[in-house]
């Protein structure tokens, strides 16, 4: 259970937010996003947090962000915490490839998942609209792409694998109708299922779906002409192969779900990169607890591991740029449990001693940057402080002893957008089909 850790030392509280108050900037419109750009330099990897999945400021923000370094910095392409099948029929959209009839309404009500609205809202309509006009400009080979980095979607990337396959390769469609055949008795409920069967057979459905893998990767490049068609397939093979390793991995419970999670995650992305040329760079859209360095939190303690962490370990020369999100006060969309309607929801004023505090205190009353490379070696900064996580499922009764990540801010950031007061997401309403969806850690974040 996370409560909120920090000193109890008035004094450094004090130090802290006169540091905070000299160090931060003001951030009211894009221009002030200057010395983020300026600091970002060549990097490859620029990493968008944020502080909810429901709240309308994290998301607009973001993408003042992403369009700058598109139109400025020339990014590829963005890869979000959403499911692969769905986030590509956006990215068909965005690039201008689906039918010319269909808007982006028409597109999101794919999106059926349950917490739909994490997705299928107004401000990634916008986003999603903006860089479909953005792309009409572009040679095709050149537009930027927006994708699904997650592992949920196990029942539609069987689905679409299977399409794909019945007009591209008989005999890979044999292999992929045997590891379905496998899975289905243990679909009703998303994976929970099959996590407890597995706790006796532990291989379960494994080697179907790795001889699926295998035989799609062998046969892609005889695919048709349509190479992010075929590049599709061939990840949706692999969002089957780590969620079948994710479902076994959720009956031990720990940690090993999440890295699973987060691995995929990473592994997705260097697909991308590599899809895009040697050249490419990706923007990623997450909760700050996937992309803020893990190392820095208590969730290190626990031995997790995640997307921020993982991309510095490996990448470091090329350029990573982490940006956390936070605010002091608001509301949010979230359900109060797993499968529950969306709801508006208020957030309370921040616990003191939080790190959302300190930044209410340190600013004002108003929305700040603040960059971390001159802050790192600040003793003052060095403690571990409460900084709020809300997840899809959110309580706010409850929230200072199981919404509160312990954090070294400078360690876990390169960069940190505070908005004092932020307002709920605006859903498409959508029904989603079923309430059950896999165990995350923590919170469904």
């Amino acid at each position: 259970m996370r409560t909120i850790q920090n000193s109890n030392d008035p004094i450094r509280s004090n130090e802290i937010i006169a540091l905070l108050n000299s160090t931060a900037t003001p951030l009211e419109s894009s221009n002030d996003l200057d010395p983020l750009l300026e600091y970002i330099g060549e990097a490859k990897y620029v990493l968008l947090g944020e502080a909810s999945h429901g709240t309308h400021e994290y998301y607009t923000w973001r993408a003042k962000i992403t369009q700058r370094l598109i139109k400025e910095k020339g990014f590829s392409f963005v890869g979000v915490e959403g499911d692969w099948p769905d986030c590509y029929r956006l990215n068909r959209y965005a690039k201008g490839y689906l039918d010319p009839g269909k808007d982006i309404f028409s597109v999101m009500d794919e999106f059926k998942r349950w917490p739909t609205w994490m997705w299928a809202n107004w401000e990634t309509a916008a986003f999603i609209d903006w860089l479909k006009t953005h792309n009409e400009n572009i040679a095709a080979d050149k537009r930027i792409g927006f994708y699904g980095l997650d592992l949920y979607s196990f029942r539609e990337s069987m689905n679409s694998i299977i399409q794909y396959l019945e007009k591209n390769d008989p005999k890979a469609l044999k292999i992929a109708k045997e590891a379905l055949s496998c899975y289905e008795p243990y679909s009703k409920d998303e994976g929970q299922s099959y996590a407890r069967a597995s706790a006796f057979v532990p291989e379960l459905c494994e080697n179907e779906i790795i001889n699926m893998l295998t035989a799609i990767r062998k046969n892609a490049v005889n695919y048709n002409s349509d190479h992010e068609n075929a590049m599709s397939t061939e990840q949706n093979a692999f969002v089957a192969r780590n969620a079948e390793k994710y479902f076994r991995a959720m009956i031990r419970r720990g940690s090993a779900s999440w890295n699973i999670r987060d691995e995929h995650m990473v592994s997705t992305v260097e697909r991308l990169l590599k899809f895009h040329g040697t050249d490419a760079k990706v923007i990623v859209w997450e909760h700050n607890t996937h992309i803020g360095d893990a190392r820095a939190t208590d969730m290190a303690a626990e031995g997790m591991v995640n997307v921020g962490q993982l991309l510095r370990e490996q990448y470091s020369t090329d350029g990573v740029v982490a940006v956390g999100f936070g605010s002091y006060k608001g509301s949010v969309i979230a359900g109060r449990e797993w499968g529950d309607s969306m709801r508006k929801i208020n957030v309370p004023e921040a616990e003191q001693e939080s790190w959302e505090d300190l930044f209410h205190l340190a600013s004002n009353g108003q929305n700040k940057l603040l960059l971390m490379n001159t802050l790192r070696e600040e003793k003052c900064l060095s403690d571990f402080i409460g900084h709020r996580a809300i997840g899809v499922v959110y309580n706010p009764e409850h929230e200072r002893f199981g919404n509160y990540v312990p954090s070294i801010l400078p360690k876990r950031y390169d960069a940190f957008v505070y908005l004092d007061e932020t307002t709920a997401l605006h859903p498409i309403h959508i029904q989603p089909q079923g309430n059950q969806i896999p165990e995350t850690y923590p919170f469904g974040m």
